[in-house]
């Protein structure tokens, strides 16, 4: 039997007896295992037969104790201490042996033991199978919570913490394999209560026969390394996180989101009213109201507490102390709960500003050029340590890096209000009511309001109850492509005023865009251009006529529920030059609604421009089967049925057409004849006395008088004329001519030329247009009563 088997026996300590003689008279099984000799070969001969080498003997026997080689029967040659016992009276000697190195185990051990158990760097602790501490250097906390023998992991750390070292600590007791350097967190829940980080390594303790009677642990406190650590994390998450957007609202939550839990329990941001708005604070010094507003805030578990200061009330006055003061010279404070108290020196103040449980407070400025934008402030709860110079280091890195970002945002938005405050004045009225057309429009910017761009929409009114339904956008954003819009808008609505139709307004356009872009820097004038869609409405006729320049077309929902696009043939943007535009005529019954619209809003319904097309005109469908108004309709179908917003602004414009009554139209054809005049005259006092607009008859009778007249004498026939009753009263004359009428101040010998200086003052307003076969002239009077 080996020695590998001895050392798994019950026993393990080999016994005999030896006489006065030195004869060996007794054998123990432990003994036959130790030297691999049966009792047979031993009992009966001298003990000293069985020495490797000689030794010094008394009476023919070895000394009673020490250490001796002895052999094997298989030959081999082991050390073992013995030790030998007399019996009392005449009988033999006892003889205990064991191998000398299981002798000499606890004597070598225990030298290890006090060194490991007499130091303060490296904690050592012993436990038991049930994992209750055995022996201890940590009696003082100094690697971890103090340890009493006897007690356990649950018994000084929280429950989290011990089921995690627990665990760790089982698997080194069941398997045998050692733990090295494993990281563990621990907070004490008693005296003296900390946060450490500590590198653990255990190794399992085993009896002599190899059986496990617990683990010895060796602890070392990496509490600063961690701590380290986590402050190099955390100054990189915050340059990462904090100053991403141009929203300061989003700004100063970043913040609160990177301090909170890994730097405080609770915290908060407090700005100035004036950064909210964008503008720059005022310079304040000492104590009173500050004119700070809650912007974010965050707790580390549960909801914020009602009764603290909640997000956009405003904080209350301040003393004038000297740690205010600091504040307001851009240095960091800390201060516990009774120095807080002792600094406010107001209960309902110190209520609002210091959460249940809060012990350590930190507050650092916000300052940027010398500005201060505003605080951001910190409280430990469950973190049991307090602020130290190295938080407060950490925390005025934090916060300047931070004020760059709110200092950024701040000043984004004023300019981006500034932009909107323009592009809102430069845009027209969104809801517009007539007899014959309401309009709805809405404009949204880029991605949520980041970007203001160059997309408009406009609803003009023209002369004989016609409208003018225009959609625009610019190439590019901000404040350069604001500007071109307004320039263009204006340009559109003089073009409108004469009276062109579509086609011939967007190349007069063309050519605006083109000097436009002329008088730009050489480097931007590939980035000058637009895209415009004009429609033109003639209630009387019940058509539409438009023109695109590179502009989608518009959708037509028509009162039986159908809806699709206006197929126009669009030209090329505005800027471009060299091609015609072409106009499209389609019937537009009334309660119909014509639906213009930019490419922005397109994107809102998806990449696929004609997939973006359906989608958008199934929604109109849809939404005016559920019956909305026009502008809930129109706000609706710029949602882009609920999608995220896209990085281009869009603008819709819905107009919906409304019918005349039935006899609100007159019209007549004569031939160029002097006599005409006479008929024209009385057909139009006969239908105003129809109307009951008696009234109005003497001077209708002189301006139908007077274009008819002009009419046969220079234009030839046949002459045209038409009333339309509304608010106001049109009348209209229509010949073949394309010569532009003038009004010229006649001379007092002068036989002619006060026809049209007639017209104009007995009208309101008059003026002419031109088709393809003839102009129109047609003046405009208020009605009696």
């Amino acid at each position: 039997m080996s020695r590998a088997d001895d050392r798994a026996s019950p026993a393990g300590v080999a016994a005999a007896l030896i006489d006065r003689r030195g004869v060996l008279v007794g054998w123990s099984r432990a003994a036959e295992e130790l030297l691999a000799r049966p009792a047979a070969d031993v009992l009966g001969r001298s003990v000293l037969r069985l020495l490797a080498e000689p030794c010094a003997a008394t009476a023919g026997r070895p000394p009673d104790s020490g250490d001796t080689r002895l052999l094997c029967g298989s030959g081999e040659v082991i050390t073992v201490s013995y030790r030998a016992e007399r019996l009392y009276g005449a009988g033999p000697t006892l003889i205990l042996a064991v191998e000398a190195d299981r002798a000499a185990g606890p004597a070598r051990d225990e030298p290890l033991a006090r060194a490991l158990l007499g130091q303060d760097l490296i904690g050592f602790v012993l436990r038991d199978t049930d994992l209750a501490v055995v022996r201890t250097n940590l009696v003082r906390g100094a690697a971890g919570p103090a340890l009493t023998v006897g007690s356990r992991l649950s018994d000084v750390m929280g429950a989290d913490d011990a089921a995690e070292a627990e665990a760790a600590l089982r698997g080194v007791l069941e398997t045998g394999v050692p733990s090295v350097a494993r990281e563990q967190r621990v907070r004490s829940t008693r005296p003296p209560f900390g946060d450490w980080s500590l590198s653990v390594s255990a190794v399992r303790t085993e009896d002599e026969d190899g059986r496990p009677t617990g683990v010895a642990v060796l602890i070392t406190d990496a509490t600063r390394h961690w701590q380290a650590e986590c402050r190099r994390e955390l100054r990189h998450r915050a340059s990462a996180e904090i100053g991403g957007t141009l929203d300061i609202g989003r700004t100063a939550q970043d913040i609160v989101d990177t301090l909170v839990p890994d730097f405080a329990d609770v915290a908060w941001v407090d700005l100035a009213d004036a950064v909210l708005t964008g503008e720059e604070p005022p310079k304040t010094f000492g104590g009173g109201d500050l004119h700070l507003r809650r912007a974010a805030n965050r707790i580390a578990h549960g909801p914020w507490p009602p009764g603290m200061l909640q997000l956009g009330e405003v904080v209350p006055a301040f003393p004038d102390v000297p740690l205010v003061r600091e504040l307001q010279e851009g240095h960091t404070i800390t201060v516990d709960r009774a120095g807080l108290e002792r600094l406010l020196n107001d209960p309902a103040h110190v209520r609002v500003a210091t959460p249940d449980r809060g012990h350590s407070m930190a507050v650092a400025p916000l300052f940027a050029r010398g500005l201060l934008l505003g605080v951001v402030a910190c409280w430990r709860t469950d973190h049991v340590e307090p602020f130290d110079e190295e938080d407060a280091a950490l925390l005025t890195e934090i916060a300047a890096h931070a004020a760059l970002g709110v200092d950024n945002a701040r000043r984004y938005t004023r300019e981006h209000r500034a932009a909107v405050t323009l592009q809102r004045r430069l845009l027209p009225q969104t809801h517009t009511s007539t007899r014959v057309m309401e309009t709805a429009g809405v404009y949204l910017p880029a991605a949520g309001g980041a970007e203001i761009g160059g997309d408009w929409f406009d609803t003009i009114q023209l002369p004989s109850m016609r409208t003018a339904l225009v959609v625009g956008d610019v190439i590019g954003h901000g404040l350069h492509a604001t500007a071109t819009m307004g320039r263009l808008r204006t340009a559109v609505q003089t073009l409108a005023d004469l009276e062109l139709p579509p086609d011939e307004l967007l190349t007069h356009l063309d050519d605006l865009v083109t000097r436009l872009a002329a008088e730009e820097d050489p480097a931007f004038r590939d980035v000058v251009g637009a895209t415009c869609l004009v429609a033109v409405h003639d209630p009387v006729a019940g058509h539409c006529t438009m023109a695109a320049a590179g502009h989608p077309p518009p959708l037509l929902a028509l009162p039986d529920g159908r809806v699709g696009p206006v197929p126009v043939r669009p030209g090329p943007p505005l800027g471009v030059g060299g091609l015609p535009f072409e106009t499209r005529s389609v019937d537009v019954p009334p309660g119909a609604v014509i639906a213009l619209y930019t490419d922005g809003l397109l994107r809102r319904y998806g990449v696929d421009i004609d997939g973006s097309t359906r989608e958008l005109a199934n929604q109109l469908q849809q939404l005016r089967r559920d019956g909305h108004d026009l502008p809930a309709l129109a706000q609706s179908l710029s949602s882009g049925a609920g999608r995220q917003p896209m990085p281009d602004d869009s603008a819709l414009l819905l107009a919906r057409t409304s019918a005349l009554e039935a006899d609100a139209v007159a019209h007549w054809e004569f031939p160029a004849d002097p006599e005409a005049v006479a008929r024209a005259r009385e057909a139009a006092s006969g239908k105003l006395a129809e109307w009951g607009l008696a009234d109005s008859a003497f001077v209708t009778e002189l301006i139908v008088s007077e274009l008819v007249t002009n009419a046969v004498r220079y234009a030839g026939g046949p002459v045209g004329l038409r009333l339309i009753r509304d608010s106001v009263l049109i009348c209209e004359v229509s010949d073949p001519s394309n010569t532009q009428p003038r009004m010229r101040r006649a001379r007092t010998t002068d036989e002619g030329g006060r026809g049209l200086f007639l017209v104009a003052q007995l009208s309101r307003r008059w003026g002419s247009r031109y088709g393809r076969t003839g102009k129109t002239i047609w003046a405009e009077q208020e009605l009696s009563g």
